[in-house]
């Protein structure tokens, strides 16, 4: 059997899929006799791999979304747009350059390394998984994702340990300067355990499902100004899609929050409720239950946290400098 050096598959791929898309088997499906509408397409070849024009759309979607909502004018969104699909392909040339390797080392990470991981981090941060799920829904992000998301940490970590064969050491020196460094962040801070009702609606809403989210808060607004409690609405709410949605957030610093729930939750007492707060994504009313002021972290305290963050943050330098020196020592054609 004939076998091919990487050099000649690469660009024996190349000639294949331009091959195919020349006799439109592959990119275009016919609409009329006189014109094709393309429904994938390669966008780049890594090696003996691709990555096609589906993935890069896939990746876009949830961004291009936010800059519709930002209503830029016509030239502004299309810039904007160009360099999202540029930095957004690199990002996908860089997972698929680092599959290849995770791949080639026979990387793995197990289900009770992961569940491991979450525990320590739990302990490390003082959480409870409430505190943690609370956090992952803020962020807008399920436990599922979390989940997929600290695998692949993981997975670049071990890939870094094996490639740089240089063990990262965190020194107690590093720890002391980050420590002094934060100290505002190791201080007692003040806490708001927050609640929230809200209904959202997507980007291209119009405005009669706009007005129409609007009243059905309006209706709730005026049931906690009789009296109600906030926590009897929130459990009598079905949390459909579609419908309003009640949570318990959890414990929040306010740096934690995003800006416009700073402004609002600083000035609210511990039972006090805000009014309708309206975003292109929805409306929402807060609750805050209670305010908790945390005792100060010693150095010791927050030894274990400081720690994690400063040996993450040696991964990430460190898989950088790897991957700039992996791009090039690989096949990549990008093809526009």
């Amino acid at each position: 059997m004939l076998c091919l050096n990487r050099n000649i598959k690469f660009h024996f791929i190349l000639f294949a899929y331009c091959l195919l898309a020349f006799n439109g088997l592959y990119f275009s499906t016919p609409v009329r006799a006189d014109t094709t509408t393309v429904v994938d397409r390669i966008v780049a070849v890594v090696n003996d791999e691709i990555i096609t024009l589906y993935e890069l759309n896939k990746m876009l979607q949830p961004y291009e979304e936010n800059i519709e909502a930002l209503g830029y004018a016509p030239e502004k969104k299309r810039e904007t747009l160009f360099k999202l699909r540029t930095d957004l392909l690199n990002k996908l040339i860089d997972q698929k350059l680092a599959d290849q390797q995770i791949k080639k080392n026979n990387i793995k990470i197990s289900t009770k390394e992961i569940d491991m991981t979450i525990e320590r981090l739990k302990e490390t941060r003082s959480y409870t998984d409430e505190d943690l799920r609370a956090g992952l829904a803020q962020q807008g992000l399920t436990m599922e994702e979390y989940r997929e998301n600290l695998k692949q940490q993981l997975l670049r970590s071990n890939l870094v340990n094996r490639e740089v064969k240089s063990k990262i050491v965190v020194t107690t020196q590093e720890i002391e300067e980050y420590y002094n460094a934060h100290r505002d962040k190791y201080a007692g801070q003040t806490k708001y355990h927050i609640w929230n009702i809200a209904i959202r609606f997507s980007a291209y809403a119009d405005s009669a499902e706009i007005q129409s989210a609007l009243e059905k808060m309006e209706a709730v607004l005026r049931q906690l100004e009789q009296g109600r409690s906030f926590q009897e609405i929130v459990n009598e709410i079905p949390n459909r899609p579609g419908m309003l949605e009640g949570s318990d957030l959890g414990l929040y610093e306010l740096n934690e929050m995003s800006s416009d729930l700073q402004n609002t939750v600083k000035n609210m007492k511990a039972e006090e409720f805000s009014p309708i707060l309206s975003s292109s994504g929805g409306h929402q009313i807060i609750y805050v239950e209670e305010i908790l002021l945390t005792d100060p972290k010693a150095m010791s305290d927050a030894k274990a946290e400081i720690q994690e963050i400063l040996y993450n943050e040696a991964v990430d330098n460190r898989y950088e400098t790897w991957l700039t020196d992996l791009r090039k020592r690989s096949h990549i054609k990008i093809i526009k």
